[in-house]
């Protein structure tokens, strides 16, 4: 195909966040949710994961069960199990306890319900 691009697995996203990132956050640019692969200062254009499965850090004292849908947190960039104001990222592929400050999950973005 003449207008094949790249397999999208991973994206060049400009960090939006004041702080800038580390390697292995969550990025949310606009609708494309992401893992830096590298750290990135604010503005600065690094590598972001869109598909596979990560650690990530999770909202604390929330139990997450494996199977679960989960939902990016914007505000507080971590993961929650709340929908309402938070972006849908993907789903928890094992539990995680109140105690743990991560949550692995597949990205896979499914769209919200009649999309």
């Amino acid at each position: 195909m003449r207008n094949f691009i790249q397999p999208g697995d991973s994206l060049a996203v400009a960090i939006p966040y004041a702080g800038g990132v580390t390697a292995g956050q969550g990025v949310l640019v606009g609708a494309l949710f992401g893992v830096a692969a590298t750290d990135g200062m604010q503005n600065a254009t690094v590598e972001a994961a869109t598909q596979g499965v990560f650690d990530i850090t999770k909202e604390p004292a929330l139990a997450i069960t494996a199977g679960a849908r989960v939902f990016w947190d914007n505000t507080n960039r971590r993961i929650t199990t709340t929908a309402t104001g938070n972006f849908q990222v993907g789903i928890a592929t094992t539990a995680a306890l109140a105690a743990d400050t991560m949550v692995r999950v597949w990205l896979n973005r499914v769209p919200p319900s009649g999309s």
